[in-house]
């Protein structure tokens, strides 16, 4: 898709460095808060904020389908219920005022003073208001390495896994943004050589390398949504540290799947990159064999080359490299997520968030769990004090990174970071 906006020649008038996730491509949406200032609609260039609400007040936003009140608020939803042609209007406006030849806002230095923020003065809020949150179980490395890890290599994939893109309902309440500390979660636990359960704090607790999309307001209850229509359906894309309690989880998910072992806290990263984006580095997905569904056929590149990091920082160390995959290796696309999540006349509202499930690759350094890095356990990581890893323990944090690259053009997320607090 040609938009203006992707045009990888478009230069600012705002000094970007070429590190920079947020060049003038870019243009991500989040929810920013400047001391105790009433929270706010912003977008990003470069390491300031761009906010909207004075951009609205100033006058810039003309001809746009917004209202005041779509950006003096505490989340993107108001703005997102405009749909995907409101806010792609929006971000080629914000494209249009900030590049290097035009001299609307750049010629008004007083205004400029009002619009720009120093995100060394801003705080990231969470960025949308999340009413429903489904996970999907996507990557077939990760799903063949689980198999292998608790079935056998030869049985590793279940029945269904190539047919239907798997998924499970979460808990919305317990995402939170990134930077957000949390407690080690506590519950039953079976050890192998326990004839009865415990309880306590979880001994094996892992990150989850993912990313989330969320959703512009879906059909009416009862219709579907097809891969052709999902990308008018998607805003846009966040990474997302999808914690797991695997001890906790091991004991508790038959029958019927996760509870306590995943709805402790999820992160995600606070700036929302748009599906508008991330165009041009869509790139053809794997062949699906078997041949799946009619529902689930689709056309043209769905998958796009993502590239993911995952570093340990113990306390007062320096952070360790511990996984770098990329997103492309989905078997499953966001196009069929959305179009399985509906099939059955499923109703998806603005905001949902759905989870691409566990994102790994197909070597050693690659995986996105300490549960595959580690292989159970038996091939701790090891760190710069000598210590190692073989899940997350007490004080670490867990930083993800994520990014496009091509044409000399990065499209970044930032970080999603979290630090493990002990048990309370």
């Amino acid at each position: 898709m040609n938009l203006p906006a992707n045009n990888p020649t478009l230069t600012s008038w705002v000094e970007v460095s070429k590190e920079s996730d947020f060049p003038i491509q870019n243009l991500p949406f989040g929810v920013i808060q400047v001391g105790e200032g009433k929270p706010r609609v912003a977008s990003r260039i470069g390491d300031f904020a761009i906010d909207l609400k004075s951009l609205f007040v100033l006058g810039y936003m003309e001809n746009l389908p917004f209202v005041l009140e779509d950006f003096d608020t505490n989340s993107l939803n108001k703005m997102m219920l405009k749909g995907k042609m409101g806010t792609r209007k929006l971000r080629e406006r914000l494209s249009k005022l900030f590049q290097s030849d035009n001299t609307d806002l750049q010629g008004k230095q007083h205004h400029v003073d009002q619009v720009l923020i120093s995100m060394d003065e801003v705080t990231m809020l969470m960025p949308i208001e999340i009413g429903d949150y489904t996970d999907f179980y996507s990557s077939e490395q990760h799903a063949f390495n689980v198999g292998c890890l608790f079935r056998d290599p030869n049985n590793a994939l279940l029945p269904n896994w190539k047919h239907i893109p798997v998924g499970y309902h979460g808990r919305s309440s317990s995402i939170v943004p990134s930077g957000l500390d949390f407690h080690r979660p506590k519950g039953q636990k079976k050890p192998p050589t326990a004839e009865v359960p415990v309880y306590g704090p979880s001994n094996l607790l892992d990150f989850e390398l993912e990313t989330a999309f969320f959703t512009y307001q879906g059909k009416p209850l009862g219709e579907t949504i097809s891969t052709a229509e999902a990308d008018d359906y998607i805003f846009g894309m966040a990474l997302l540290n999808d914690w797991s309690a695997r001890d906790i989880q091991g004991w508790e998910y038959v029958p019927l799947g996760p509870f306590l072992g995943k709805n402790f806290a999820s992160h995600i990263s606070c700036w929302i990159v748009t599906l508008d984006a991330l165009e041009p580095f869509r790139i053809p997905g794997p062949v699906q064999d078997p041949k799946v569904q009619p529902y689930l056929e689709y056309e043209g590149d769905k998958h796009i080359d993502m590239n993911l990091d995952v570093f340990i920082k113990p306390e007062g160390q320096d952070e360790v490299s511990v996984c770098h995959s990329n997103f492309k290796y989905m078997y499953w696309n966001m196009n069929q997520q959305l179009a399985h999540h509906t099939v059955n006349g499923c109703n998806i509202r603005v905001g949902d968030c759905m989870g691409s499930g566990t994102i790994s690759g197909p070597e050693e350094g690659e995986f996105g769990s300490m549960l595959e890095i580690s292989w159970k356990g038996t091939k701790p990581v090891p760190m710069p004090d000598g210590s190692e890893r073989k899940f997350i323990l007490d004080n670490d944090t867990v930083i993800m990174r994520g990014y496009c690259e091509k044409d000399g053009v990065r499209i970044g997320f930032g970080e999603v970071a979290a630090k493990v607090l002990p048990a309370t």
